[in-house]
């Protein structure tokens, strides 16, 4: 497993992620890292990061563990998730995911978030939907 200080770039734009300030430290082989160095906009009115921005973190974590296994340039919706939280995260996290099972048109993957001391705050499950990449151009239609 290959990991580093510096946060690589990210395979594709991912503006909300980007937004969030998620800093990818790993992407390879079915595993990704994500760093998140929170400020206090990512807390919660107990001054701990809000469970929506860990919960955005897992699932990230998730889809690019499941896009790192990938030999073609795919992409991946979450179809379920479940997530426990054991502990308020403080201060900087990484989450570390991997690829559980890959079927065909399904993988399953699982993702942790650890404080900077190494304990674990949180933990989740998810199902996603894998399929190849739709052209950037691609517009839903209104209805």
């Amino acid at each position: 497993m290959h990991r580093v200080d510096q946060p690589l770039e990210w395979p594709r734009i991912v503006p909300f992620a980007q937004h969030l300030g998620f800093e990818l430290m790993q992407f390879e082989g079915g595993e990704a890292q994500i760093r998140l160095r929170p400020g206090r906009e990512h807390e919660n009115s107990f001054d701990v990061v809000h469970g929506g921005a860990l919960m955005t973190l897992l699932d990230v974590t998730m889809a690019h563990a499941i896009r790192s296994a990938e030999t073609d340039d795919v992409g991946c919706a979450t179809i379920e998730m479940k997530a426990s939280f054991m502990r308020g995260a403080v201060g900087e996290v990484t989450a570390h995911g991997r690829v559980i099972h890959r079927t065909s048109a399904l993988a399953f993957a699982e993702a942790t978030i650890m404080d900077a001391q190494g304990r674990p705050c949180c933990h989740a499950t998810g199902t996603f939907k894998v399929f190849s990449r739709m052209p950037k151009a691609f517009k839903h239609k209104q209805i």
